[in-house]
């Protein structure tokens, strides 16, 4: 496994799926569970923060050329 703050987004969720995958079927051990249950909560955590990142760069980009606001709504990301 990949050390979590190197992954990119997309190499996060998708091994995030994998994790939830695993745990639905419920074939994996207990020990084994609790472990990627963690690994699971870093990769959520991690995702969270590159899409804050994410926000605030937008934000920023919809700033108009002269410095002034051009909307002050958050990012609609539902």
């Amino acid at each position: 496994m990949s050390e979590i703050s190197s992954l990119t987004f997309e190499q996060a969720l998708a091994e995030l799926e994998q994790i939830v995958q695993r745990l639905e079927r419920g074939d994996v051990e207990l020990e084994k569970s609790i472990e990627i249950y963690e690994r699971g909560e870093a990769l959520k955590k991690h995702c969270d923060a590159l899409l804050k990142k994410a926000e605030e760069k937008v934000e920023k980009i919809r700033m108009s050329a002269d410095g002034q606001a051009q909307a002050t709504e958050p990012l609609d990301v539902g």
